[in-house]
């Protein structure tokens, strides 16, 4: 036990290792080249938005309408621990997963983006909401929140609408741009996404990799519709490292194959 006190405060003694210009600097300092229809915005923290190619164009947003919901509910989700199992249907619902993705929490849910375990958690969350809050002030509460992906989309009526599959990115209710989502994220207000960005999807030794040099990248992957191609699927990739903020999206790919790799070529990351 004294040998592994000592050793840590060794380590907490060692100076961090210099840090020379980050690939998120370099691609700043330099327009990246882009493939045609690609999008891509960048902010260094310093509250500048560098925007590329396509980074104004709006599109569905597809599954990054899930860190929308960890703004709303993340905390209340993360506190209550909650856990679903998804054997790839339930009810009217599918995943995109159609084979299941097994027993899920909220970090691995959100990683793999499990439509079913949200919509279940959402299903919870919305009978909690009518009960505390009142059918009318629950509806302002959720068109609040997702009013910049909205424009005039919201379902008309009375009371909340129905949370399909639609409100975790399925078609083309929800809707930004590379620009705006990266706007959206910079907002003081969204600080918890980013935290949970780094937490579940960095992992829980992000501040240590940190300390040791090693890659600390957070990334939130997410496919979306083509409008007027329902063969096709579109990528979205939304994620940071310290205060560095960036979002990409390809007109044609998924997010956790192209996605992935477009980001890293981008910033100069290892494959």
């Amino acid at each position: 036990m004294i040998g592994l006190l000592l050793a840590s405060c060794l380590l907490a003694a060692q100076p961090a290792p210099e840090a020379g210009p980050t690939p998120a600097v370099l691609i700043a300092a330099r327009a990246p080249i882009l493939r045609p229809g690609e999008g891509f915005a960048i902010t260094l923290g310093d509250g500048e938005v560098h925007a590329y190619g396509e980074a104004r164009r709006e599109a569905p947003m597809g599954s990054l309408a899930k860190l929308i919901w960890m703004k709303l509910e993340g905390s209340e989700w993360s506190a209550s621990g909650v856990q679903y199992r998804c054997k790839g249907a339930d009810g009217p619902f599918v995943c995109w997963n159609r084979e299941g993705h097994g027993r899920v929490d909220l970090a691995r849910a959100l990683q793999e983006s499990c439509n079913l375990a949200f919509l279940a958690w959402i299903a919870g969350s919305r009978e909690r909401w009518v009960q505390d809050y009142g059918p009318d002030a629950a509806r302002a509460r959720l068109e609040e929140a997702f009013e910049p992906f909205l424009g005039r989309r919201m379902p008309t009526g009375e009371g909340l609408p129905p949370l399909t599959a639609a409100w975790v990115g399925d078609g083309d209710l929800l809707r930004t741009s590379p620009e705006a989502f990266l706007r959206w994220l910079m907002d003081p207000s969204q600080a918890e996404v980013v935290t949970f960005g780094k937490r579940f999807l960095a992992g829980f030794w992000v501040e240590v990799k940190d300390l040791f040099g090693k890659e600390d990248w957070w990334f939130k992957t997410g496919t979306g519709p083509v409008p007027g191609d329902p063969s096709a699927t579109s990528a979205w990739v939304a994620g940071g490292r310290r205060s560095v903020l960036v979002v990409l999206h390809l007109p044609r790919g998924r997010g956790k194959q192209e996605g992935m790799t477009r980001i890293r070529e981008i910033l100069g990351l290892k494959p």
